[in-house]
């Protein structure tokens, strides 16, 4: 899927994240924050000027987030994204309460609203993670002109194709047709029982 989709998954699919902030004294903070709206180039927030959140977004513009879907383990959907906020003011707010009707129980008058801004993650990184799937899917995606990242293992010319991290793959994603060892790494789960079992060290963690 391209960046977009992705996005749009994450507000129409998904919408309430665990959210992640630093405190003043650099200490981790979470908590529940909904995704209302995306575009092509970012993701849209909204909070209150007189929140701790909003105080947290001020000070530091690097955030992440992880949303899920599913009714178990087994059938979850989870998305992580890592990025950086700016405040973009109130003018989107009309447009926020359109599209999230239930914002009007929380500020029901105009009045209610007058200390609401919004805020737009306007770059980032994400992972795309399926448990639903036979065998798992992952992928990675970039948005904002942030750089795309590649993670997990990797195997390098060392690989004498002995064939023990086959052996040893859960998903069965490790591809040996060529002599040499691939893995595919659209269902790899990044457990690392390849690169403890290679004999050669062929096995690199990015």
């Amino acid at each position: 899927m391209e960046a977009e989709k992705y996005l749009k998954y994450i507000v129409q699919e998904i919408h309430s994240t665990v959210f992640a902030t630093v405190d003043s004294k650099g200490r981790p903070v979470t908590c529940a924050i909904d995704i209302m709206d995306y575009d092509e180039s970012g993701l849209y927030l909204l909070t209150a000027r007189g929140k701790h959140f909003y105080d947290r977004l001020k000070a530091n513009e690097n955030i992440a987030f992880t949303a899920m879907k599913g009714e178990d383990t087994l059938s979850c959907v989870a998305v992580s994204v890592q990025g950086k906020v700016k405040e973009i003011g109130p003018s989107r707010l009309p447009d926020l309460f359109e599209k999230n009707p239930y914002m009007a129980q929380i500020y029901p008058s105009e009045s209610s609203r007058q200390a609401l801004t919004v805020f737009k993650i306007y770059e980032g990184t994400g992972e795309w993670f399926d448990l639903s799937k036979k065998p798992v899917e992952r992928a990675s995606f970039a948005f904002g002109g942030a750089a795309g990242v590649k993670s997990g293992y990797f195997v390098t010319d060392r690989c004498t194709g002995c064939k023990r991290c086959v052996s040893q793959c859960p998903q069965n994603c490790i591809d040996i047709r060529g002599g040499t060892a691939v893995i595919c790494q659209e269902h790899c789960l990044h457990c690392g029982n390849c690169f403890e079992i290679c004999p050669v060290k062929a096995v690199e963690r990015r």
